[in-house]
């Protein structure tokens, strides 16, 4: 490219890049971008306060870069929410690469992952995350010791989703007992969007309880499976919103909590594992609130990937961090008290409580 051209390109960057990281309060965001292998991404690290920052790498066909720099931010800053209110030393951090069909994937390109990652010393501790896996991290970790998520036959822990799904659905129970006195899911109709790695488990737990499950995927492999295995029942993508169920449990991606699902849902709690399942944590979080539905903040419930990832990072026992995923069960109905005590959004409380963890560990 000629020095004209840079000059033309620089042009049309857009000038509030600074506008959309000061507010969400980041340390630090990377940008990588390797022409040899086609990758290119973002790394976000919003918090170290109380460790490292860690989240997972995730790789997706956005719309525009400015699309993927608002997904690292949200992401990582929930990251930095979930270890806190976890009682765990981490910081949220979290890494987004741009899908691109001409790359190969290859073991160079998430070797050539690593080296970024690695440039940033034990800053950012990368796992994986959509479209990454433990296969990956065992490239990445040729190059970095800052990844964890590895395999088992690494010294690994191996796929965090069971970990996730499993505290995901403790968070469910005490929702469920929150709303209704009882933690019982016998009779209960659940509707999960999104049955990948976290969805299958979770559907497989809720099955298992006595639950009556409905399913929506855009991944007919995903459906087949959980439909084979646990009987569930499919619906389409955008019936998902409008059926009359007890709990409706987004494990996609995020913000499909906006105003227009919620003048549809017609359930009393809202459980999943998705990130960022609010599209504005204020408006909705509170819209929730006087609707009356019972909403379990995303990044409180889907911490047991994370107390996972925790484990591998400082050498704790399976009980050790087990129990820390267990907690998720009394941590919710905690959050619910919080908020009711202070007429507040259950959002509110959770981030409440996250961030008064965090600056009490400034003042120390």
């Amino acid at each position: 490219m000629s020095a004209s051209q840079v000059m033309k390109s620089a042009e049309k960057l857009p000038s509030n890049l600074f506008a959309m990281v000061e507010p969400m309060e980041h340390e630090q965001v990377m940008f990588f971008n390797d022409p040899e292998t086609g990758l290119k991404g973002i790394i976000g690290v919003h918090n170290t306060v109380l460790g490292p920052s860690l989240g997972g790498c995730r790789i997706w066909n956005y719309e525009s870069e400015t699309d993927a720099l608002w997904d690292v931010l949200r992401l990582s800053r929930g990251m930095t929410f979930k270890s806190s209110i976890s009682g765990i030393n981490l910081g949220g951090g979290k890494a987004v690469i741009l899908a691109n069909s001409k790359a190969k994937r290859d073991e160079k390109y998430w070797r050539r992952f690593g080296q970024f990652v690695d440039s940033l010393n034990g800053k950012y501790i990368t796992a994986e995350d959509v479209g990454t896996s433990t296969e990956v991290m065992s490239y990445v970790m040729q190059e970095t010791k800052h990844v964890t998520g590895k395999p088992e036959s690494a010294g690994g822990t191996g796929d965090p989703s069971p970990f996730t799904a499993y505290g995901v659905f403790l968070g469910l129970k005490a929702s469920i007992k929150q709303a209704f006195g009882s933690d019982s899911l016998a009779g209960k109709k659940v509707s999960v969007q999104g049955v990948g790695h976290v969805g299958y488990y979770l559907v497989k737990h809720l099955t298992n309880e006595g639950a009556k499950v409905f399913v929506a995927d855009i991944n007919q492999q995903n459906l087949d499976a959980v439909v084979r295995d646990f009987g569930a029942t499919v619906v389409g993508t955008h019936e998902i919103y409008d059926i009359d169920t007890d709990v409706y449990a987004p494990c996609a991606l995020g913000a499909t909590v906006n105003t227009d699902t919620i003048s549809t849902l017609k359930c009393a709690v809202i459980a999943g594992a998705a990130n960022n399942q609010l599209a504005d944590e204020t408006i909705h979080g509170n819209l929730l609130k006087d609707k009356g539905i019972l909403y379990a903040p995303d990044f409180l419930i889907n911490a047991g990937g994370v107390i996972n990832c925790y484990r591998e990072v400082h050498n704790l026992s399976e009980q050790e961090a087990n129990a820390l995923i267990e907690g998720i069960y009394e941590r919710t109905l905690g959050i619910f008290a919080r908020a009711s005590a202070e007429n507040i959004s259950t959002q509110e409380a959770a981030i409440k409580i996250a961030v008064e963890r965090i600056n009490s560990s400034k003042a120390n």
